[in-house]
């Protein structure tokens, strides 16, 4: 896997990872995620994966003015696709990066050519209740910095997490460890306010090959998100594979057979065809 800077037109930069060869596939990182996120969740050796590492995520430095959104992200991913002159390629993400997919499916279907949105948590709407915990979590890094972590683990917020989503607790309590706690705060608490700027009659309209994965055991990623993209977007395919707070090894598993079906029937095969 290698890694490299690349220049933004607003002179920001941002980390780029590529691995594998074949046909381009955009695979994004969640909120919080990293290029070690879109590793472990695609499988390797199909395609050429590429993974832009969002302004505060990962070797990307936070931005210089802490403007984040959903919609900035996807411009960077285009301005990085221009760079690298991939002018049409598969896009999908996890979580956050679901939300970047989902956006430049509607925005500019005619670069995309199929789309994955994995444990999707938004649909349509900005600031859905799912995402409140990052929220909780940005206000006590604002307030508080590490300390906040023994604050937000006996919240109420917290408790549920602790019962019904650990794999969900696990995530928020890791912010706490992070450096610059006031700039993450600002970004974490932007992006679980913003939404992906598109409307449920635009998704109905995409007409791209989609895959949409989902599981339960899940609060910040709902299943009922995951089916109801499903049921939105005409030629989707759903997958309901294994909570990974049950079974971490059998949940990459099952992600890892989904998105290869998938990229087998409609990336591969396009390639091998064009």
């Amino acid at each position: 896997m290698s890694g490299r800077m690349v220049e933004l037109k607003d002179g920001a930069t941002v980390h780029v990872v590529e691995d594998g060869e074949g046909m381009p596939v955009f695979f994004q990182h969640g909120l919080g995620g990293d290029r070690n996120q879109a590793a472990e969740s695609f499988p390797a050796g199909l395609c050429r994966r590429i993974t832009v590492e969002c302004r505060g995520h990962g070797r990307s430095p936070f931005d210089a003015d802490g403007h984040y959104s959903i919609a900035r992200f996807a411009d960077d991913l285009l301005a990085v696709a221009d760079a690298l002159q991939i002018d049409r390629f598969a896009i999908g993400g996890i979580s956050m990066g679901a939300a970047i997919a989902a956006r430049l499916a509607v925005t500019v279907p005619e670069r995309v050519t199929a789309l994955m949105l994995v444990r999707p948590a938004w649909i349509a709407q900005s600031r859905p209740d799912n995402m409140r915990p990052f929220e909780e979590a940005a206000a006590l890094l604002r307030d508080h910095g590490a300390a906040g972590r023994d604050i937000f683990r006996r919240s109420e917020t917290g408790e549920r997490l602790a019962r019904e989503a650990p794999d969900n607790l696990a995530s928020l309590m890791g912010f706490f460890d992070r450096a610059e706690p006031e700039r993450l705060a600002v970004l974490l608490d932007a992006i679980a306010r913003d939404g992906p700027g598109i409307s449920a009659a635009q998704l109905a309209r995409v007409t791209l090959p989609t895959l949409v994965v989902g599981h339960g055991e899940d609060l910040v990623h709902p299943l009922g998100h995951a089916q109801r993209l499903a049921e939105l977007i005409p030629a989707a395919e759903f997958a309901e594979i294994t909570p990974k707070a049950r079974d971490r090894a059998l949940h990459f598993e099952d992600l890892h057979a989904a998105l290869s079906g998938f990229l087998a029937r409609h990336v591969i095969r396009q390639g091998e065809t064009s």
